[in-house]
C-alpha cells in the first residue's frame, strides 16, 4: 500500500501550480514603469509645445494688433440740381458705376433758353443805347465849344466897350449891356460844360477811356442764363456708383433737392475702433492686414492713415459728462483710419458699413516684446 500523503503536499483544489506567478501583485513590472515614464515624458512635451505656443500667440498679441470693431467707408456724395425745373431724362440707375463728368440726368431746357433769348436781346438794346447816348455826349461837347466860342467873343467886346467908354465914345448904357452879356454867355458856358458832365455819365464814358456800363450789366446777365441752362445738365461730381435713386422722367425738382448719391468706393477706408490701451504703439504709416466677413479666406491690406483727435464718446451727441454723479471707468475707443490698397481690392469687393477684422503690423520685435518684462529696465 503506497505511502500516505503529507498534508503539505496537499494542494487544494483551483489553487495554481507551484511556480506560477501570475497571481502576484504586478507593480514591479518592468513593463509598467516604462508605460509610466512614456507617459511622464509626452506630457512633459504637450507641456513645452503649449508654452511655445502660448507664448508665441502671447507675442503675436503684441505685435498685431486686432480689433473686430471696425467698418468700411466712403464719401457719400450727394446730387442735387443747381436749378428748378422738371426731369426730362434720366440716364442711369441704381448700383451703376459712373465717371466723372457723365451725365446722369437733364431738365427741361425750354424756359431757360427763352432767357438766354432774352438776355441778348438786352445785350443789344444796351448796345444801341449806349450808341444815342454817345452821340449826345459828342452833341453836349460842341455845345460846350459854342458856349466857349460865345463867351470869349462877350469877353473881347467888353474889353472894347470898356476902352470906348474911357474915350466917351460910348454911352455907359452901352457898356452896362456888354458887360451883362458877358455874364451871361459865363453862365452859357457853365451850364453847357454840366451838360456834357452829365452826357458822359449817362453814356458811361470817363477820362481813361469808353465804359460801356450798360452793356456789361446785360452782358453779365446773358453770362448768367447761359450758365443757369448748362445746370439743366447734372453730371456725375466724381466716379462711382450710383446709389439711393428717387427721381424718375417727369418730376419737378427743386434746386437742391436730393436725387441720387454717387459712392466713391475706389476711395474707401476702414474706421477701426481700437481700445485705447491698444494705441501704445500704433502709428500712422503702419501696415494692415484685414479680413471681411463677406469674403472668407481672403486677405486685404492697407496701411494706417490717422488716429481720431478724440474717443467716439467725446464726440458724440451726448458727450459724457464725468464730473456728475456716480463714475464708472468704461475703456474707451479711438477711431484709427485706415487706407486700403488699391491692388488688393481692384475690383471693387468691398461695400460701405461691411465689418472689417483689421490687424495692424506694430513695428516691434519680439526682443522689444520680452524687453517690457525686464523689471530693471
Amino acid at each position: 500500500m503506497s505511502e500516505a500523503l503529507q498534508p503539505e503536499q496537499i494542494a487544494p483544489a483551483g489553487s495554481p501550480p507551484e511556480g506560477d506567478n501570475s497571481g502576484k501583485d504586478t507593480a514591479g513590472n518592468p513593463k509598467n514603469g516604462k508605460k509610466k515614464r512614456r507617459a511622464m515624458l509626452t506630457l512633459l512635451v504637450l507641456i513645452a509645445v503649449c508654452g511655445v505656443v502660448g507664448v508665441r500667440w502671447w507675442i503675436k498679441g503684441k505685435t498685431h494688433i486686432e480689433t473686430d470693431n471696425a467698418f468700411v467707408e466712403a464719401d457719400v456724395i450727394q446730387v442735387s440740381p443747381r436749378v428748378g425745373g422738371t426731369v426730362a431724362r434720366v440716364l442711369v440707375s441704381d448700383n451703376q458705376y459712373v465717371k466723372q463728368g457723365e451725365l446722369l440726368l437733364e431738365l427741361d431746357q425750354n424756359d431757360y433758353r427763352v432767357q438766354v433769348a432774352r438776355a441778348e436781346a438786352g445785350v443789344g438794346v444796351a448796345t444801341n443805347e449806349t450808341g444815342g447816348e454817345y452821340r449826345k455826349a459828342e452833341a453836349a461837347r460842341a455845345s460846350v465849344q459854342l458856349a466857349g466860342a460865345r463867351l470869349d467873343q462877350a469877353v473881347l467886346d467888353q474889353q472894347r466897350a470898356e476902352a470906348l467908354f474911357k474915350r466917351e465914345v460910348i454911352s455907359r448904357e452901352q457898356l452896362d449891356r456888354l458887360r451883362t452879356a458877358q455874364r451871361v454867355a459865363q453862365s452859357q458856358f457853365r451850364e453847357a460844360e454840366e451838360s456834357l458832365k452829365r452826357a458822359l455819365a449817362e453814356a458811361g464814358l470817363s477820362s481813361d477811356g469808353p465804359n460801356r456800363a450798360k452793356v456789361l450789366q446785360q452782358q453779365a446777365q446773358l453770362d448768367q442764363a447761359r450758365l443757369q441752362l448748362s445746370y439743366t445738365r447734372v453730371t456725375a461730381p466724381t466716379s462711382g456708383y450710383i446709389t439711393r435713386k428717387n427721381v424718375e422722367p417727369g418730376a419737378n425738382v427743386q434746386a437742391g433737392q436730393p436725387l441720387m448719391a454717387v459712392v466713391p468706393l475706389q476711395k474707401a477706408w476702414i474706421t477701426a475702433n481700437y481700445k485705447e490701451s491698444q494705441l501704445t504703439h500704433i502709428r500712422s504709416g503702419q501696415q494692415v492686414e484685414f479680413r471681411v466677413d463677406a469674403y472668407p479666406g481672403q486677405r486685404f491690406s492697407g496701411r494706417v492713415d490717422s488716429i481720431m483727435a478724440g474717443t467716439g464718446a467725446a464726440f458724440s451727441l451726448l458727450p459724457p459728462e464725468n464730473a456728475t454723479g456716480n463714475y464708472v471707468k468704461v475703456v474707451q475707443r479711438i477711431p484709427v483710419k485706415i487706407l486700403i490698397d488699391s491692388n488688393s481690392d481692384p475690383r471693387h469687393l468691398l461695400r460701405v458699413g461691411m465689418s472689417v477684422i483689421p490687424t495692424v503690423l506694430v513695428d516691434r520685435t519680439t526682443a522689444d516684446v520680452l524687453g517690457d518684462l525686464n523689471p530693471f529696465r
